[in-house]
């Protein structure tokens, strides 16, 4: 059974395990691909972040962490950031955090979640994310041209 509870300390190295192939590969996160474990477990874990994990049978498979995306105005709008363990893909894993922090958030007072950076090669993350009911929102750097006024 995964159970989802706030990371300690204590789980350091097995976020450190989670997070570093993702990290590495550049594939989902835009994070510096020499990014230090002092430096990943700082980002992950921040003071500005609750942090969570994903355990079963006592092992970590997963991880996330919410946060307001922005100060002030947009302070009331969710971000997160999911990794799971690179051999547990397809497993549900991510599903069951995403649904854990959707619920989170409803709790801490925010109104809304939006995910700034979901890099489109990533299908699983849209797929799932879009199961969930998230749109995907396309960058004014992607969109066409504007056509001038007749």
């Amino acid at each position: 059974m995964l159970t989802i509870r706030p990371a300690t300390p204590a789980d350091d190295d097995a976020i450190w395990s989670i997070i570093e192939p993702a990290i590495r590969a550049g594939e989902t996160y835009t994070l510096p691909l020499d990014m230090t474990r002092a430096e990943a477990l700082a980002y992950w874990t921040g003071p500005d972040r609750e942090t969570f994990v994903a355990e079963e049978h006592g092992a970590l498979r997963g991880t996330y962490y919410i946060k307001a995306n922005q100060m002030g105005g947009g302070s009331h709008v969710a971000n997160c950031g999911y990794m799971t363990a690179r051999d547990l893909y397809g497993r549900g894993i991510a599903r069951a955090m995403c649904e854990h922090s959707l619920a989170h958030a409803r709790t801490r007072g925010f109104k809304a979640m939006q995910f700034n950076f979901v890099v489109s090669t990533n299908t699983r993350a849209v797929a799932l994310w879009q199961s969930l009911g998230f749109a995907i929102v396309v960058s004014t750097a992607n969109a066409p041209e504007p056509q001038p006024r007749a």
